[in-house]
Formats: structure tokens, sequence, C-alpha cells
């Protein structure tokens, strides 16, 4: 596959991939934690708003590589 077709595909996943995640993230906050004590809540968003750097770490090499 062609390093363009590959960074085109990568750029896509990512415009779907990242909204989708934070959505489902926000809602699993909304839905599970609504009356969790506040350090909780901030673990939860903490490691939350982290774990979406798995993915796109895979994707990245992926779309660089020749």
């Amino acid at each position: 596959m062609r390093a363009r077709t590959k960074k085109l595909i990568g750029t896509l996943l990512l415009i779907v991939w990242l909204p989708i995640y934070a959505l489902l993230a926000a809602r699993v906050g909304i839905g599970v934690l609504p009356h969790a004590d506040t350090i909780l809540r901030f673990l939860y968003y903490l490691f939350a708003g982290t774990l979406w750097i798995v993915p796109v770490g895979l994707l990245l090499p992926w779309m660089h590589r020749e």
C-alpha cells in the first residue's frame, strides 16, 4: 500500500475515532459516576483522557511505515 493511501486511511480513522471515543468516555463517566467521590471522578477522567493515546500510538507508526 502506498504511503499516501495509508496516511489518508489513518487520518480518516483518527477523525472518526477521537470524537466517538470522547463521547463514549463522557457517557460512561456521566452514567456510572454521577454520585462518585470527586477523587474517583478525577481518576476516571484522567485515565479515560489518556487512554485514547494507545490506539493512536499504534496507528501512527503504521501510517508512516514504508
